[in-house]
């Protein structure tokens, strides 16, 4: 081949794959997508916990920081099929029997079922105790909390997005509670209560078997489901460690993590 020939063909091939040179970068689908969007629901039914306010301003910063939008409200006609649409996840800070219609309670549920996100916090266990499709989704039921003092918490699974940047054992000031309904062999238990930190005849206490879980995850359908029993408290809440907490189980129900 003439050696012009073959030159100008080098310079067509090397054209045709770039001759090494760093491809374009991509738009990847986590840049093109938009951020999750969450619905926080604070209605209070029953008992009116004084953290509430401080979670209301709090959650929606956890968010921002940890790339998905929060959307406060106490308005539960966010939870009618129209309402729920813009939504990627729910989050609960409820107590009581909340005045949902059965209809939206069906629509609720099957909204979750199809692929969307359930987070429970503290009080959701005390919730809802009518509705028994509810205590099997959120995976039990509010039976007291004998204890609110300091307490050591088992990090039971240290990969967990939610509890993978927690000490172990964790050491907080909160109120513990206990569950009943409740199936360890049901849910994969995050968080749990280091019974030899507490009084085990302090009053009110039930479970005999010595196992008090205050963290786990569960699916339901094709969604997913992130319980934490604690929050009672404003320190709670203001501690980055329980903020990484909430987060990392919010991320999880999203499937960013």
């Amino acid at each position: 081949m003439p050696r012009l020939a073959f030159v100008l063909l080098s310079a067509i091939v090397c054209l045709a794959v770039s001759c090494g040179a760093p491809e374009p970068r991509r738009a990847t689908p986590d840049a093109e997508a938009p951020r999750p969007k969450v619905l926080y629901l604070t209605h209070s039914a029953g008992f009116k916990h004084d953290v509430v306010p401080l979670s209301m301003r709090l959650l929606p910063e956890i968010g921002r920081q940890h790339g998905f939008d929060v959307v406060v409200t106490k308005d539960l006609t966010f939870l009618s099929p129209e309402g729920l649409k813009p939504y990627d996840a729910v989050v609960f800070y409820t107590t009581g029997e909340l005045p949902l219609s059965e209809e939206d309670k069906r629509t609720f549920l099957a909204w979750l079922r199809a692929g969307k996100g359930f987070v429970g916090i503290h009080s959701a266990t005390d919730t809802f105790y009518q509705w028994p499709e509810y205590g099997e989704m959120i995976g039990g039921y509010f039976d007291g909390h004998p204890w609110h003092e300091e307490v050591a918490v088992r990090v039971e699974d240290r990969t967990h997005p939610a509890t993978r940047h927690l000490p172990d054992p964790w050491v907080l000031t909160d109120e513990i509670y206990q569950f009943r309904n409740w199936d360890r062999s049901t849910r994969h238990v995050l968080l749990s209560l280091d019974p030899s930190s507490v009084d085990l005849g302090a009053e009110g206490v039930k479970r005999t078997d010595r196992d008090f879980a205050l963290s786990w995850t569960s699916t339901y359908g094709e969604g997913r489901v992130f319980y934490t029993a604690l929050g009672h408290r404003a320190e709670v809440w203001e501690s980055p460690e329980y903020q990484r907490h909430l987060a990392g189980g919010i991320r999880w129900v999203l499937g960013v993590e």
